[in-house]
């Protein structure tokens, strides 16, 4: 990471905020901070949920229409430098950003919390896609804890033979399990929670995004004896500056 300047050359900046996840939120609140000189810092959200958590800062919701519609955002409201801080797993709009940066010539940084590592007592099976958890789950159990989200549940659909506990914000929208019990909440949760929802629903498997993050469902699991199927993450965009925290993000704006 580059060397930090003097944050005085920061004030009056605009930075486009890619958004929607707690990391996004956090950096938007960290870079409208009142104490240092102020980012103008605008957050967009996809706008999936009805009621997202909306973060400091300015706050668009809506898709651009793709690169094109974003080259045109970041031109019309003269943005310094892009951030992608969207969910590890939003592959559409990290290319658009990815591809915005390059036409514009804008500064790219991509901020992804870093994945799960598996610890003493875990038992996972990465693949590479949903549809290869879906095609692995008849030979690890039939109860199936799935939290990759609800666009995520249609890859199952197929899966008859066993059944499905999915938590999501949002109600999913066919195709769907046949045998599907949907769970709306929003984390954060807790370990005892996991426990006892693992344990009252009779749960035999996990699947989960590589998301990073908050990891009691997979603490749960482990407490549990429970295999875990975890769908790998994609690489990150080409191109671009690379941050696994929020603090990591702030000091190289400041440089």
């Amino acid at each position: 990471m580059p060397p930090l300047t003097d944050i005085s050359d920061l004030s009056g900046k605009t930075v486009l905020v890619l958004g929607g996840t707690a990391e996004g939120r956090a950096l938007a609140a960290a870079l409208a901070d009142p104490v240092v000189p102020p980012f103008r810092v605008i957050s967009s959200l996809a706008g999936r949920t009805r009621e997202p958590l909306r973060p400091a800062g300015e706050v668009r919701i809506g898709g651009f229409g793709g690169v094109g519609g974003l080259v045109d955002y970041l031109r019309a409201e003269r943005v310094d430098v892009l951030v992608d801080a969207t969910h590890p797993f939003a592959e559409q709009i990290s290319a658009n950003a990815s591809a915005a940066s390059a036409a514009t010539g804008l500064p790219l940084l991509v901020l992804r919390r870093p994945g799960w590592t598996e610890q003493p007592g875990d038992d996972w099976r990465r693949v590479p896609s949903l549809e290869a958890a879906a095609a692995l789950l008849p030979h690890l159990g039939r109860r199936i804890f799935l939290t990759t989200g609800r666009q995520g549940i249609a890859a199952f659909a197929d899966a008859t033979e066993c059944w499905f506990l999915a938590r999501s914000v949002e109600p999913p929208t066919p195709p769907m399990p046949l045998h599907l019990e949907v769970l709306l909440d929003r984390g954060p949760f807790t370990v005892e929670g996991e426990l006892r929802l693992l344990r009252d629903h009779g749960i035999d498997v996990l699947v989960s995004k590589d998301s990073g993050g908050a990891d009691a469902k997979l603490v749960a699991a482990r407490r549990r004896d429970i295999p875990v199927v975890l769908i790998d993450r994609p690489a990150a965009p080409p191109a671009a500056v690379l941050a696994g925290s929020v603090e990591e993000a702030v000091a190289w704006l400041r440089s």
